[in-house]
C-alpha cells in the first residue's frame, strides 16, 4: 500500500524577484516535484512590473543553471508557474483575487503556503497586507514562512510576533532557519537519543566544554550594507548558533512531535545564565587572503562606514544553569573572512585523571577525547581517541574515527529542500517558535547593544587573539 499523495497546494512567494528565489526556492521546489508526487503551483509576486512569461523565463533559467533537464523544466514552468505584480501601497486584495483564479483553474482546494522572501523591514507590511486581504484563512490549510532575521532585538522581535499573531495562529507560522535543515543538525537528536554510549556521558560529569563554530571564508561581499547594520551576533549567534546549542543541550523530549521538541529547546534558553560582557570578544577583519580569495579590508566595502565598529567576528562563553550542564562552558564562535569555511560542534570530554601511558610521565599531558559533529562542508562526525603507538614504548597517539554522510549515502538534500518539504507536510519540528525567538533575544540583546572593544584580525586567520582568553588554558579544537 502506497502513501497518499501529499496535499496539492499553491506556493506563493512574496518578493519572488530576489536572489533567494532564484538560488534556493525554485530549485528546491522543482526537486520536490521531480522526486515525489507533489502537485505544486507556484505564484511569484513582487512589485516588479512583470508578467507570467517574464517570470517563467527567469524560473527556467534558474532551474537550468541548477542542472535540471530543460524539457521537464519548460513543461513545469509553462503549466505551473505564474506571476502577480503586487500593489506598491501594500494592498493585497488583487493578490487574493489572483489566488482564487489560479485555484479554480488548477482545481486546488485552498491549501496555501506564503513564503516571505523579503528584507526584514518589509515583514510587518506584508503580514498585515495578507491578513487584511483575508489570506490568513482559506477552505484548506494556510502556512506562513518567515525568513531570518526575526527582529533586531527583544523589543522588535516581540513587536513582530504581535503583528504576526494579529492575523495568523502560531500553528500556521514557520520561522525558517536554514541551519536546522542540515542533515547533521537534524541528526543531533538521533545521535544523542538512540546511542546510549554517548547520551550516558552527555553531562557535566563527563564533558569539559562544548565549542560551536561557524566560520566563513568569504567576506561580507555584496551584503555589506545590510551587514554593517547587523554584525556577527545579530546575524549568526542569536539565530544559527543559539539553535544548534539548544539541540546539543536539550533534554530528551516526551515524544518526537514538534511541540515536545520545541518545549525542550525553550527550556534550555530559559536556563542560560545572562552573558557577562567580559565573556564576549568581538573583532573586525582587515585585508588578507583566505582559502577562497584575497579579501579587502572590511571598512573598504561599499555601504560600510569608514569608522565602522561593526563586528564581523564574535565569540562568547555562556553557561546553562541546570542539573545536566551546571559549570560546563558553551563556547560560541562565528566570523567572516576566516581561515576556512567550517561549521561544527566539538564536544570535549574530560581528560583521564592520571597520565599512565606516556614515555615521560613527569611532564605528560592527558588528552581529551573529542567528538566533532561537522555540519559543513563535509557533513558527518569525527571521534578523536587515544591509541597506543606500535612497538614496545608506552607512546600514545591521537587518531580520528570518522563518518561522512556523502560517502555513506551519496548526495544529501539541500537544507531548503528539507525545510520546504516539512512546511508542505505541516511539520514544525525544525522551525523556531515565538518563545524561542524572544528567549534568544533576551540573552543576546544586551550583547548587541553593548559598546565592546573591537579587535582587528587579518582575513584568512582564525579571528582576534583575544578570543583565546575565553578558554583559559585550553585552545580551540579547530583554529588554535
Amino acid at each position: 500500500m502506497t502513501d497518499p499523495a501529499p496535499d496539492a497546494h499553491l506556493f506563493v512567494i512574496i518578493g519572488a524577484t530576489g536572489d533567494l528565489t532564484r538560488r534556493k526556492l525554485l530549485p528546491a521546489l522543482f526537486h520536490l516535484v521531480e522526486d515525489s508526487r507533489r502537485s505544486i503551483v507556484v505564484l511569484g509576486s513582487a512589485t516588479t512590473d512583470q508578467d507570467d512569461a517574464g517570470f517563467r523565463k527567469t524560473a527556467r533559467s534558474a532551474l537550468e543553471d541548477a542542472g535540471f533537464d530543460e524539457p521537464r523544466v519548460r513543461s513545469w514552468c509553462d503549466e505551473r508557474v505564474h506571476y502577480h505584480r503586487l500593489d506598491r501601497n501594500g494592498d493585497y486584495h488583487s493578490l487574493a483575487d489572483r489566488i482564487a483564479e489560479l485555484e479554480r483553474d488548477h482545481g486546488l482546494s485552498g491549501n496555501r503556503i506564503f513564503y516571505l522572501a523579503l528584507p526584514p523591514r518589509i515583514f510587518p507590511g506584508a503580514i498585515t497586507g495578507l491578513g487584511e486581504a483575508g489570506l490568513a484563512l482559506s477552505s484548506g490549510w494556510t502556512r506562513l514562512v518567515i525568513e531570518k532575521p526575526f527582529g533586531r532585538d527583544l523589543d522588535s522581535a516581540r513587536t513582530l510576533n504581535e503583528a504576526v499573531h494579529r492575523h495568523f495562529d502560531e500553528s500556521q507560522i514557520y520561522r525558517i532557519d536554514h541551519y536546522l535543515g542540515k542533515e547533521t543538525v537534524q541528526n543531533l537528536l538521533v545521535f544523542r537519543f538512540t546511542n546510549p554510549i554517548f547520551e550516558a556521558n552527555w553531562n557535566r560529569d563527563r564533558i569539559d566544554r562544548i565549542e560551536i563554530t561557524v566560520a566563513e571564508s568569504l567576506g561580507v561581499g555584496t551584503r555589506a550594507g545590510y551587514y554593517d547594520q547587523a554584525g556577527a551576533v545579530r546575524d549568526m549567534i542569536q539565530s544559527h548558533l543559539a539553535q544548534v546549542m539548544t539541540l546539543v543541550a536539550m533534554e530528551s523530549p516526551a515524544s518526537l512531535d514538534a511541540d515536545a521538541i520545541r518545549t525542550e529547546k525553550i527550556k534550555v534558553l530559559r536556563s542560560v545564565r545572562s552573558v557577562p560582557l567580559d565573556a564576549v570578544r568581538v573583532g573586525q577583519y582587515t585585508a588578507g587572503r583566505t582559502e577562497a580569495d584575497a579579501i579587502p579590508d572590511y571598512r573598504s566595502h561599499e555601504g560600510v562606514a569608514a569608522d565602522s565598529t561593526t563586528p564581523t567576528y564574535a565569540a562568547l562563553r555562556l553557561y546553562v544553569d541546570n542539573w545536566r550542564w551546571q559549570g560546563v562552558p558553551f563556547l560560541l564562535r562565528t566570523g567572516k573572512a576566516m581561515a576556512e569555511r567550517l561549521t561544527q560542534v566539538a564536544v570535549v570530554f574530560r581528560p583521564p585523571p592520571v597520565c599512565l601511558f606516556h614515555e615521560c610521565p613527569d611532564d605528560c599531558v592527558a588528552h581529551s577525547d573529542v567528538l566533532t559533529l561537522i555540519l559543513q562542508p563535509n557533513e558527518g562526525f569525527r571521534l578523536q581517541i587515544e591509541v597506543k603507538d606500535p612497538g614496545e614504548s608506552a607512546g600514545v597517539r591521537t587518531i580520528p574515527l570518522h563518518f561522512d554522510y556523502t560517502e555513506e549515502f551519496g548526495e544529501i538534500p539541500d537544507a531548503y529542500e528539507t525545510l520546504l518539504r516539512d512546511v508542505m507536510e505541516g511539520d514544525q519540528t525544525l522551525f523556531v517558535h515565538a518563545a524561542e525567538v524572544e528567549e534568544s533575544w533576551r540573552l543576546f540583546t544586551p550583547v548587541v547593544e553593548a559598546d565592546l572593544d573591537v579587535e582587528h584580525y587579518p582575513a584568512g586567520s582564525w579571528g582576534p587573539g583575544g578570543a583565546r582568553e575565553l578558554l583559559g588554558d585550553a585552545e580551540w579544537v579547530t583554529g588554535g
